[in-house]
């Protein structure tokens, strides 16, 4: 029955892991036509921002009022996670393998279980422990920790770990947010939050030339902010106000075995057997937790 409960709730994770795994898509297309990381980060958080708030603004203006009070709990998921964990993540790129960073970032799960162990007794079960261990070591194998082209440095990790950390963030924070308000309201002041933090990131000469020169880059980066920005934090928020933040984080682990689908099904990448192995991993770590 507790299961039955939950599956609408780790069905939306899921869905919300998968299509964060997208975004390869519409960043690759971005990246050829000269945009940086950083660039995409803040177009992608500006771009969310303004997305839902125009959709709500029509909709339901509700969403839009909070407490002042709780404002620390939107720095938390906005400036903190999904703006600090961005710019950890890429830094880390420029200290360590791509696989490196990738792997460091999904030590979240175990920062969002150790967290909430402690703020709200949440209990580390053997079997959160095994999923745990399940889904870690399956995205180093999806992403690649084992290759030879895995290299590392010591800022790399601090930078990774740091990533990791901020990441974990939004499960923590959002909970709190969750208790005052619904699912919708904590996503948009979250991006309300992330979107002018995300200002110090951008480029003006860069996107200018960008968009200028190829204007269907409107339409790559529209869909970005609905499919793999505004949509998955959605599900995500939505499903995390259901189920505890550390068996939510260890579901959304899928995301980097959504990513190496795309890359196959997508753009022809082929498909390692230690890349299956990691998927199979990550799957398993996830019905665990069913």
């Amino acid at each position: 029955m507790e299961t039955q409960k939950k599956a609408p709730a780790m069905a939306a994770i899921l869905a919300a892991a998968a299509l964060w795994g997208i975004i390869g898509i519409w960043n690759r297309r971005l990246m050829a036509a000269g945009l940086s990381p950083l660039s995409i980060v803040a177009v992608r958080n500006l771009g969310g921002m303004v997305l839902l708030g125009l959709f709500f603004t029509v909709r339901d203006r509700s969403v839009f009022r909070v407490e002042r009070k709780h404002w620390k709990y939107f720095f938390g998921t906005g400036v903190l996670s999904v703006g600090m964990n961005s710019v950890c993540y890429f830094s880390c790129q420029k200290f360590s393998s791509l696989a490196v960073a990738s792997v460091l970032m999904y030590t979240a799960p175990s920062f969002v279980v150790l967290f909430s162990a402690i703020l709200w007794k949440e209990p580390v079960t053997k079997k959160k422990l095994l999923a745990l261990a399940l889904t870690l070591v399956g995205c180093a194998c999806v992403c690649g920790l084992f290759s030879r082209d895995a290299s590392v440095t010591p800022i790399g990790i601090l930078l990774g770990f740091a990533s990791g950390f901020f990441y974990s963030l939004y499960s923590i924070f959002g909970r709190y947010a969750l208790a005052h308000y619904g699912s919708m309201t904590v996503t948009v002041w979250s991006f309300l939050f992330a979107g002018p933090a995300s200002l110090v990131l951008l480029r003006p000469a860069e996107i200018a030339g960008a968009y200028g020169q190829d204007p269907s880059l409107w339409l790559t980066t529209l869909a970005m902010m609905v499919f793999s920005t505004a949509a998955p934090y959605i599900l995500y928020t939505w499903g995390l106000a259901r189920i505890e933040p550390g068996r939510a984080s260890i579901i959304a682990s899928f995301e980097p075995v959504a990513a190496a689908l795309t890359g196959v099904l997508v753009f022809g990448e082929p498909l390692e057997l230690l890349s299956i192995l990691g998927i199979l991993l990550v799957l398993a770590g996830v019905v665990i937790l069913r």
